[in-house]
């Protein structure tokens, strides 16, 4: 009571001296009058349980305010539309609001409400200051009576008191960014604090911050899940005008160098921690509706498991956080992308990733993927790919020391725990559709730069139009490549092909993909054509982002001892996928199917030494090298000497495939894993020669 008794001495109850206009002094009289009631009530009550509402403070304070909207109407009147100055001093306003700055009624109302006295008060200043904010057309926010109370109020919101009020506090929230949106020059009177700790007696010339900063009470408010949902989106979407707003240097740096970025990712920390570690990665890859515009009551967040719901709110902050860097001036996309990697990613994530636990391993993996999904071209991308892949560009060797969390995850991609391969193969999917040439050139491309896969002096076989083949009729010097081949005209090269017979050569290539499975063991009879639409729109997707790479249109020359000197080696990430494909027949269905996509995705990447790599079977290897070719081979030679062991093996391959098509009930059989391997490589091949096609031949483009 003694602190609401020094407010009111500042409202002294007598005019404000200075020129006023002899019409306006009724109004003038009427506020002081409307004013001095809300004042008398501290004086005269003796009913201190007595709500606000139940007294006339909620009347004297809505008066107060039709008088200043009337009075605002008035002057514009009188002054015309040439001599209006909005952002003029004090002087040029009328007398009424001359009173409310002059003896410091905002001061005073914030008093009243930090004392929530009568109980109630602080959500009737907050709607007060609310409406004059709104209703008031003429700039208040630079006035030091003005906004010194609004940061005290901004700075109320933080304390246990203010949790019944909300609604009004967003409201108030809102009326503040709105304010800032039209004119973001006023945020330095907003964010550069002039509030002093006068409760605590501070009697000094420092100044100080308040308890809770504009940036960090919208950001709080901004996850209520109750009946303030749609609010809760307003106060969103209010904090995201006023960063497209301030695109100037000044403005933007006063944000940048604010708290926003530091409570934004405090927010996605805490939200990232209430998600259950047991949560399944797929229930937090497929989560829909994270649209942060949707509005979500506490009645539709408890109908679904509390796992799903916290996946939910976290992917809603993350579209946000995206949205927040995509509209900001690029300093504050700056500051908010650095915050986001040192607190969250290298502060949280990174342990995780590197944990032994497999719950761990699961959850942070399936994360990482669905942030991924969303991530939109921003500051944050760069940091993100660096923070994954690391810096070095340089051709790697099998002895070097990778950095440690990129070793990790690609070795996981060849893990015991299918589930934790199958979740880390996903995860490198979605780090391949970034468009980002990095993950390109760090998972694929920095070991083909030389095309070191080369035998030594190779020189590229010709195919003439309509011709087989030329040179010697021999296939390459492995003992798999004349086992159940059927006769397709198909000639390993050591002679020329004329590289400008691309149709001819495309042919080919499709072909030789299409005959590596033989026909006694194909399970189906139907052709590649089923691929081709899928594969020339994933290309053509491929191009379009990648055309700012700078890639070559053709193969780089082959320099005189480029090829041949030493070992090749392939790099880590196609190491694991190529071992992966290699063991087709013996792994998980589940599994073939995540690997068979991430290498047909690589294989439709525009580059010409990852298609001469990956798709075409023509090309002479340096000793020890392999292609993705060269591992279908031996593993359809294996196929071919374990299938001769199982009886009944194609009437079994063929109920197999039905099973996977629903076709037939699922029933337990044997030799199953090989089986639903086989049709995995037999849809591959089709895959791969779909590939072929529409990444050279000039029909389909």
């Amino acid at each position: 009571m003694d602190q609401i008794m020094v407010a009111l001495s500042y409202c002294c109850i007598k005019p404000a001296s200075g020129d006023m206009r002899e019409p306006s002094q009724d109004l003038l009289q009427s506020f002081i009058q409307h004013w001095k009631g809300v004042t008398q009530y501290y004086l005269e009550t003796t009913d201190e349980s007595c709500p606000a509402r139940n007294t006339d403070i909620p009347w004297r304070l809505r008066q107060l305010l039709d008088i200043l909207v009337y009075e605002e109407s008035e002057c514009a009147t009188q002054e015309g539309p040439e001599d209006g100055n909005d952002t003029g001093p004090v002087g040029t306003t009328g007398p009424c609001m001359e009173y409310l700055l002059q003896h410091k009624i905002l001061e005073t109302l914030c008093t009243l409400a930090k004392a929530e006295y009568p109980p109630g008060m602080r959500q009737q200043v907050l709607v007060f200051f609310s409406r004059l904010l709104t209703k008031v057309q003429r700039p208040l926010l630079h006035y030091i009576n003005v906004h010194r109370p609004v940061q005290k109020l901004i700075a109320l919101g933080g304390d246990a008191v203010g949790v019944t009020a909300h609604k009004e506090e967003l409201q108030f929230l809102i009326s503040i960014c709105s304010k800032l949106e039209k004119d973001p020059s006023l945020l330095c009177h907003v964010l550069e604090s002039d509030v002093r700790d006068e409760d605590e007696g501070a009697t000094g010339s420092k100044k100080q911050k308040p308890k809770q900063s504009l940036f960090k009470a919208v950001l709080r408010l901004c996850l209520c899940q109750s009946q303030t949902g749609r609010l809760a989106v307003r106060a969103r979407e209010a904090l995201l005008g006023v960063l497209r707003a301030a695109q100037q240097e000044g403005p933007a740096r006063l944000i940048a160098q604010s708290d926003l970025s530091q409570h934004a990712v405090q927010r996605l920390c805490e939200l990232h921690s209430q998600i259950p570690l047991s949560t399944h990665p797929c229930d937090i890859t497929a989560a829909e509706d994270t649209d942060w515009r949707t509005e979500v009551s506490s009645e539709e967040d408890h109908a679904v498991p509390p796992e799903v719901s916290a996946v939910r709110r976290f992917l809603c902050w993350v579209e946000y956080l995206n949205d927040l860097l995509k509209e900001s001036q690029e300093m504050i996309a700056v500051t908010i992308a650095d915050a986001i990697t040192d607190h969250y990613l290298r502060g949280i994530l990174q342990e995780e990733l590197l944990h032994v636990s497999e719950l761990h391993i699961l959850r942070s993996t399936a994360l990482l993927s669905a942030v991924l999904q969303r991530l939109k071209p921003s500051p944050l991308t760069k940091r993100l790919v660096t923070f994954l892949l690391g810096e070095d560009r340089g051709p790697e060797k099998r002895s070097d020391n990778a950095p440690q969390l990129r070793a990790q995850l690609i070795q996981r991609c060849n893990h015991l725990s299918d589930e934790i391969s199958l979740t880390t193969l996903r995860l490198f999917e979605d780090i391949l559709q970034l468009p980002q040439e990095t993950c390109v050139y760090s998972l694929v491309l920095r070991n083909l730069e030389t095309r070191g896969y080369l035998s030594a002096g190779h020189e590229e076989s010709r195919v003439q139009d309509g011709e087989a083949f030329e040179g010697t009729d021999e296939l390459e010097e492995d003992p798999y490549f004349t086992d159940g081949f059927p006769d397709t005209g198909l000639r390993l090269n050591n002679g020329n092909q004329d590289r400008g017979a691309e149709s001819a050569g495309t042919e080919q290539s499709v072909r030789s993909f299409l005959s590596l499975v033989p026909e006694e063991m194909k399970s189906s009879d139907s052709g590649f054509d089923t691929y081709l639409q899928d594969a020339l729109v994933q290309y053509r997707s491929c191009c379009q982002y990648t055309s700012s790479w700078g890639w070559p249109q053709s193969p780089q020359p082959l320099s005189t001892g480029a090829s041949g000197q030493e070992d090749f080696y392939e790099g880590l990430f196609l190491q694991v996928l190529l071992d992966r494909l290699g063991s087709i027949l013996d792994q998980p269905y589940e599994v073939n199917l995540q690997v068979t996509s991430l290498l047909t995705r690589i294989a439709l990447f525009p580059h010409p030494h990852i298609q001469e790599y990956l798709l075409n079977p023509f090309i002479s290897l340096a000793p020890g090298a392999r292609t993705l070719f060269s591992v279908l081979v031996r593993v359809v030679a294996d196929l071919a000497q374990r299938s001769q062991r199982v009886s009944n093996f194609r009437e079994m391959l063929l109920l197999v495939r039905r099973q996977l098509l629903g076709q037939t009930p699922v029933q337990p059989l044997g030799h199953e894993t090989l089986c639903k391997g086989l049709v995995v490589l037999e849809e591959f091949c089709k895959e791969l020669a779909a590939a072929s096609c529409v990444t050279h031949h000039p029909l389909t483009m």
